[in-house]
């Protein structure tokens, strides 16, 4: 499979669809749409209609073709999947079918020089899925060494965070730090690796990304919405690509899938039902055909659920982290 036919086939393309289990004349949410896979694949299935949502207007643009080609079935919007729910409503769709995302960075962005996701090729340390706020380069010339290292440790998970945010701040005082290649060089300084382990810079960059895009946040503003878009009996299939992600899901879906809110030192407050049933105990993950295939599917998991008929869960007890607001408050 070449490199160009391999942008449009989502990792786990079939296992998502079949959890998701589109039926004839639904009308089903591909919350990223990316290069269209999930939705060429749901639109196979007759009379149904797709929203398809993507804050990368290029992804949009890419998709222009598609929406030509799928007679008034496909719209796509330019917009971050959190507002999954209130982009429904726009399109006068009260309860959808089912919803798919494919967290993270895509094969295009990755593979784009100009966009600066990728330490592989020498770009402008951008790391922007859409064209709002600030770049990469913005955070690493303004951020504080601690706000740096909270970053790097917290979303890139790198054991050397402390020592990197270091380097970086030593680093900028002598010129800015404006490409992918720069940071790289100034990371790799400081971690050490053997070989056959990631590039030392890998933990970084996933970090910055992360945290420029504000991706953890998205994820779980995300998955509420799709809480209170999905009609009973809808689904919800969902495909990370690190620890992560799939932490968020997993833990919104275990939550979502039993009975909360009582407990024996409170029992008279009333319990809410499941608003999930599972249909995933187990990620399901890439076949080794796959992975042989696509690399970048190796950490791929997979997770699903249905909808049942109860109210939305109260939005309590959400996860907080770093946010570009810090930016400005001298963070």
């Amino acid at each position: 499979m070449t490199p160009a036919a391999l942008r449009h086939v989502p990792v786990l393309c079939e296992e998502a669809v079949e959890l998701l289990a589109p039926r004839a004349n639904g009308i089903y949410v591909d919350a990223t749409f990316g290069a269209g896979g999930y939705t060429r694949a749901i639109l196979e299935i007759e009379g149904t209609r797709v929203i398809g949502i993507d804050r990368d207007p290029a992804a949009i643009a890419g998709g222009f073709e598609l929406v030509d080609s799928s007679a008034g079935r496909l719209t796509l919007v330019e917009d971050r999947f959190s507002n999954l729910a209130g982009i429904c409503a726009a399109e006068g769709v009260a309860a959808v079918d089912g919803i798919i995302m494919d967290v993270g960075v895509s094969s295009m962005q990755l593979d784009a020089a100009g966009r600066g996701f990728s330490f592989r090729l020498d770009g402008p340390l951008d790391m922007r899925m859409g064209n709002h706020g600030p770049t990469a380069a913005d955070v690493i010339a303004r951020a504080s060494e601690g706000l740096l290292a909270d970053i790097i440790h917290l979303f890139g998970e790198e054991r050397h965070a402390r020592s990197v945010a270091r380097a970086i701040v030593t680093a900028r005082k002598d010129a800015p730090i404006a490409t992918t290649r720069a940071l790289a060089d100034i990371v790799a300084r400081v971690v050490r690796t053997r070989a056959g382990d990631i590039h030392p810079a890998t933990r970084t960059f996933q970090a910055l990304r992360i945290f420029v895009n504000e991706e953890l946040d998205e994820l779980q503003q995300a998955l509420l919405a799709a809480e209170r878009a999905l009609k009973p009996g809808g689904r919800l299939s969902v495909v990370s690509f690190h620890s992560l992600e799939d932490r968020i899901v997993k833990n919104f879906l275990n939550e979502r899938g039993k009975a909360s809110g009582g407990s024996r030192h409170m029992p008279e407050i009333k319990q809410a039902a499941p608003s999930f049933r599972l249909l995933t105990r187990r990620p399901v993950t890439p076949r080794e055909s796959e992975i042989a295939t696509n690399p970048r599917a190796r950490s791929a998991k997979l997770r699903a659920a249905e909808r049942t008929d109860a109210p939305p869960h109260a939005e309590e007890g959400l996860h907080s982290w770093p946010k570009l607001a810090d930016l400005t408050r001298g963070g």
